[in-house]
């Protein structure tokens, strides 16, 4: 149904539900149909410069440091702006979805930030879109609330001096939000994300001493950081706000990315916080950019693959360097850990790996790193406190002895690890069990004491793929075929069906089937499984 009194040339095609009209209202999809009318042909083109881009590499290109930039690197002069208020000081982040107790959760969870996630630990169901728009305006209001109606328990905020600071994550350049139209098309999912965030909750968040503040996905190129950049300033100027008031750190979690931070700080310097180490989806990104190419670009299974990786250092490194070389905040990468209620072992083990994780992180010259769980929150903050003391952040720090060539970044024939035919089955047994919980409408979902996003499924059915593709031998001398993965996902799910017992979701399970064989078994490579199955949803 068309939203009522809507500005001409938008429809909303989504059921509006109770209180929907207070987010879709006429100003905020007026202020969508001008981001998109303006933007959305340069988010177009660049999107086809990534596919071209693409092309390149599969034909046998490179990536390199880009030689019509190096002015900008070489320029020692110039700084991004200086911390927000609220993002002085990062050194724990949490991140999750934006559901009613996830929201309330996460800010009493006494980290420094929430990443308020419309993107990977998220699915982009219409519900959950305008929904957790709804919860971050009800925050900020301190009108939220929830009961759980299982257990009773009532959750509510805290004062909010106690609260973290709220940094939205809006969906990818890639992505569309195929229940609103603008002038017949559907319009980007980032600037909708974006622009409904900044409508309700820019001014709510500068009365409160804060401000907007968002984490870009997702993107691979300087340029595409220069559209985020214009967007903000054409978003402020239309809402009346002062340019630089929004804050935006990018996750950079794509190999071409990579090659062009200093260039992406520069782009967004009046509206940078910095930038993330995003490094599952960096390890995606690789499989999926030379998936073509022969056994030097064909990367360990993906549990064997570890942040000491002569790559992974490279790129970590690389990223503090860079940052503090232009006063800008680095983060560093997730733990993704559960702690169990049951297995104090599991948990002994596993704290020990997160704990190992940021104290290498603190010491490479992080300002503050990210955790899934709130239960994470006191190990992270122990372990950057221990470095930082009083201090809010390490932006003194410059690590000018860090040297990083474009060889570095691409040494993945150095990375030690085997893949196994335990590591093929367990990228098919989290990927089918993360695409069901997906498709039933929760991007965040608790697989085997991990808290795992698209990012993970996105990487398992990739190499699972790239190896198919390639014709890997397994350490055992099994070759990866079409018949091999087809056995696995029969068994594989056998054993998942047997340990659901009656919670197994048959027909959520054969969706998840038929996905998982759409984007790995067939000779094209899907860029984003998120895609065909945004496609499945209403």
């Amino acid at each position: 149904m068309a939203a009522p009194d809507g500005p001409e040339g938008i429809e909303v095609t989504g059921p509006l539900h109770d209180r929907y009209d207070e987010i879709l209202t006429p100003e905020a999809l007026s202020l969508l149909a001008a981001l998109q009318r303006e933007f959305g042909p340069r988010r177009e083109e660049l999107l086809r410069a990534r596919a071209e881009r693409q092309r390149r590499l599969s034909a046998g290109g490179t990536l390199d440091f880009l030689p019509e930039t190096a002015s900008v690197r070489a320029d020692e002069t110039w700084r991004v702006a200086p911390p927000a208020p609220g993002l002085e000081d990062r050194r724990v982040e949490i991140t999750g979805p934006t559901d009613r107790k996830m929201t309330i959760n996460a800010l009493n969870s006494g980290a420094k930030v929430w990443l308020a996630d419309f993107e990977d630990a998220n699915t982009p169901l219409w519900t959950n879109m305008i929904e957790g728009q709804l919860n971050l305006r009800d925050a900020l209001d301190r009108t939220i609330d929830f009961t759980d109606p299982s257990s009773g328990k009532k959750y509510a905020l805290k004062p909010d001096e106690e609260l973290a600071t709220i940094v939205v994550r809006p969906r990818g350049w890639h992505m569309e939000e195929k229940h609103v139209l603008v002038d017949g098309a559907p319009m980007s999912g980032s600037l909708f994300d974006f622009g409904l965030y900044l409508f309700h909750c820019a001014r709510r968040q500068l009365d409160k001493g804060r401000g907007p503040y968002f984490y870009l996905p997702k993107m691979e190129s300087h340029l595409e950081a220069r559209l985020w950049n214009d967007v903000f300033n054409r978003a402020q100027d239309i809402l009346e706000i002062p340019r630089g008031t929004i804050r935006a750190t990018v996750l950079i979690e794509t190999i071409p990315a990579a090659f062009e931070m200093e260039e992406i700080l520069y782009e967004l310097r009046d509206h940078s916080a910095g930038l993330n180490a995003g490094r599952w989806d960096y390890l995606f990104s690789i499989i999926k950019k030379f998936r073509d190419r022969g056994a030097e670009f064909v990367l360990p299974e993906r549990n064997a693959i570890t942040m000491t990786a002569p790559f992974m250092r490279a790129y970590t490194e690389l990223l503090v360097r860079t940052c503090h070389k232009r006063g800008a905040h680095a983060i560093g990468g997730m733990a993704a850990f559960i702690p169990s209620r049951r297995d104090p072992e599991v948990n002994k083990v596993a704290l020990e790996k997160v704990r190992a994780d940021k104290t290498r992180e603190s010491g490479d010259g992080f300002d503050g790193s990210w955790v899934a769980h709130p239960d994470l929150v006191p190990v992270c903050r122990e372990v950057f406190d221990g470095v930082l003391g009083d201090r809010p952040n390490q932006l003194d720090r410059l690590r000018e002895d860090v040297r990083v060539s474009a060889a570095d970044l691409l040494n993945f024939s150095a990375t030690p690890g085997e893949i196994t035919e335990a590591g093929l089955r367990n990228n098919i047994d989290v990927a089918l069990r993360y695409l069901a919980t997906w498709l039933a409408g929760s991007g965040a979902v608790a697989i085997h004491n991990l808290m795992e996003d698209a990012a993970t499924a996105e990487i398992s059915r990739s190499q699972v793929w790239q190896w198919m593709r390639h014709g890997v031998e397994l350490a055992d001398g099994q070759k990866v075929t079409r018949e091999l993965v087809e056995r696995i996902m029969d068994e594989e799910l056998a054993k998942i069906r047997k340990e659901l017992g009656g919670a197994y979701d048959e027909p959520r399970y054969e969706q998840a089937v038929a996905l998982f064989k759409e984007v790995t078994l067939a000779d094209e490579y899907a860029e984003f499984l998120t895609t065909p199955a945004y496609a499945r949803f209403p």
